[in-house]
């Protein structure tokens, strides 16, 4: 493998582990095989001269390192060596390779979210030894988080790592922080540049609820600066939220029933000591790594006994009683989700309601303003005038026609529906008019529309009579070939649209559809005989213009209306 730069005499680079603001964590190898961690720092030191303050000040913090290994401790790892780089005067700690995952690691898949109880309590007693033990020489490690803390997969033990904050200046410390440092285990006092004993004791109660809770009490949101200033503030200013209802969240619901019950029974010193370590002034929690152990072995021993196997198994009854109420809250649940559905239906009728109320006030405010000013009319609308005008002149001109071309054995064929000529006019003398609802009562002003419309009509058909008895009499000269002429005459009177008068409130649609009704409609009080332009099953398609001169098209229901003419 080639070397990425040479650290020092018989020490290889077998290339970076971790990169941080601290600095990056290189894996080494010495001569002889044997593997460790190389922690360098990322400022440079030019001169090894005792007058240069940035080598002294490395010195004298390698030196209190050293004094940690004089007597072993299992929870901290071993220092090897120090010194400076051969390639780029960096700042090296070589340190003993521990072989297993860390904290961080653990609390992601495979594994579970939280630890148990058991677990942690081994955790805080190991940690709170690594803590005093570092305390009790005088070395602050400033930078305590769960992926500085390793599993030993050979010893079983978790081990602290990485001291690299504490052989810094105090300036170089401050800025490495403010610029990568891991914000959600940060004291406040940190934010000023400070390193206390209390603030390792603080990071250590962030370690404890992260591996309760499966989660820090502030985590960051994105790495942005905003984001990691917000954190800083919480740490100053924010309470720490609840340890157990955060668990409660976070059990594994892989876990048997039983056990869920079992570690939801967390000590009350383990949560007391949690957030005495949380506290915000320095002063009000432990006072060291050796306060705090010497409470937690206290505390451990105690629950340690007592949480044999026969004293965890929940009792049957209670067991039974946790099932019920999870069942009760389902119900409740669905019971609430349909409740919900239900209102909501019902928010959207009235919506839809209040729609259509406010656009017929608005068309009938509409109307009432355009009335104050246009008097009524009374009578015939214009519209239908117009119709029966056309369709008195329209066969004025077939029988004009029928006068010019016909023949004397078609005239006959005309009126040969009956033998007696003087019978001729009484077969379409009388419009067929379809029946209306006995029930429903037409307006006076609609029946005067009625009986003139069929007037008219009756007048015009009676002229069309006499015009085809007086072509009997006629020129007998017309060519024979008239008569495929007059059919076609005949075909095209046919299809002349049907007339239709509004019986009750017609709405318009879009389409001949009962699902497309749009909030326009016309009364019986337009006095309109409308033409169908086009017939649909039981819709008309028709064009309505009112006394404005405002038009509307669209298609109406045959049952909302009444028919004038076949």
């Amino acid at each position: 493998m080639a070397k990425v730069f040479t650290i020092t005499q018989g020490l290889e680079n077998m290339g970076a582990m971790k990169t941080g603001g601290q600095g990056s964590v290189y894996k080494g190898r010495r001569i002889g095989e044997i593997i460790t961690a190389v922690k360098l720092l990322p400022t440079p030191i030019y001169s090894e001269n005792e007058e240069d303050k940035n080598f002294r000040d490395f010195k004298n913090e390698v030196q209190k390192l050293k004094r940690v290994n004089e007597k072993p401790n299992p929870n901290v790892v071993k220092i090897l060596s120090s010194g400076l780089s051969e390639t780029g005067n960096f700042p090296f700690i070589e340190m003993e390779y521990i072989e297993g995952p860390d904290l961080e690691e653990l609390l992601k898949p495979p594994h579970d979210r939280v630890f148990t109880i058991k677990e942690v309590i081994k955790v805080a007693e190991q940690l709170s030894n690594a803590l005093a033990h570092c305390h009790s020489l005088d070395v602050k490690h400033g930078d305590i988080k769960s992926n500085n803390v390793k599993f030993n997969v050979h010893t079983g033990n978790y081990v602290l790592l990485d001291f690299g904050l504490a052989v810094m200046s105090d300036e170089q410390r401050r800025t490495s922080l403010r610029q990568a440092g891991a914000v959600e285990f940060m004291a406040p006092e940190q934010n000023e540049g400070q390193m206390l004993f209390q603030t390792d004791v603080y990071s250590f109660g962030i370690i404890l609820f992260e591996l309760l809770a499966g989660k820090v009490p502030f985590p960051l949101q994105d790495k942005g600066e905003t984001a990691r200033n917000n954190i800083r503030l919480a740490h100053m200013d924010t309470l720490p939220p609840d340890v157990v209802s955060l668990r409660k969240e976070a059990l594994p619901l892989t876990w048997p029933i039983d056990k869920r019950a079992r570690e939801m029974n967390i000590p009350n010193w383990l949560v007391t000591v949690i957030y005495k370590c949380l506290k915000k002034k320095p002063e009000n929690r432990f006072s060291n790594g050796m306060d705090l152990h010497e409470n937690i072995i206290f505390n451990a021993i105690q629950v340690l006994e007592q949480m044999q196997p026969q004293h965890l198994n929940p009792v049957k009854e209670d067991q039974e009683k946790f099932v019920r109420e999870k069942d009760f809250l389902q119900q409740q649940v669905l019971q609430y989700k349909e409740q919900l559905g239900i209102k909501e239906r019902e928010v959207d009728e009235l919506k839809a309601a209040l729609n259509n109320k406010n656009s017929e006030a608005g068309f009938f405010d509409e109307t009432a303003k355009l009335k104050s000013y246009v008097p009524v009319k009374k009578g015939v609308s214009k519209t239908a005038f117009t119709a029966l005008i056309l369709l008195t002149i329209g066969l004025a001109v077939f029988s004009a026609y029928n006068v010019l071309q016909n023949k004397k054995p078609e005239i006959k064929y005309l009126s040969g529906r009956n033998q007696n000529s003087s019978d001729t006019t009484t077969i379409t003398n009388n419009l067929p008019v379809k029946k209306v609802d006995e029930k429903k009562e037409n307006p006076p002003v609609k029946k005067e529309i009625q009986k003139k419309a069929l007037g008219n009509a009756n007048d015009s058909i009676d002229k069309f009579n006499k015009q085809v008895m007086a072509s009997e009499t006629a020129d007998n000269s017309i060519p024979k070939d008239s008569q495929q002429t007059k059919q076609e005459t005949l075909e095209t009177a046919a299809k002349a649209p049907h007339q239709y008068m509004v019986t009750s409130k017609a709405y318009f649609y879009n389409n001949p559809d009962e699902n497309t009704r749009r909030n326009a409609f016309v009364v019986p009080s337009n006095n309109a005989i409308l033409n169908a332009l086009d017939e649909q099953d039981d819709f008309i398609y028709v064009v309505f213009t009112n006394q404005l001169g405002q038009s509307s098209k669209g298609w109406l229901r045959k049952k909302d209306l009444q028919l004038l003419n076949e």
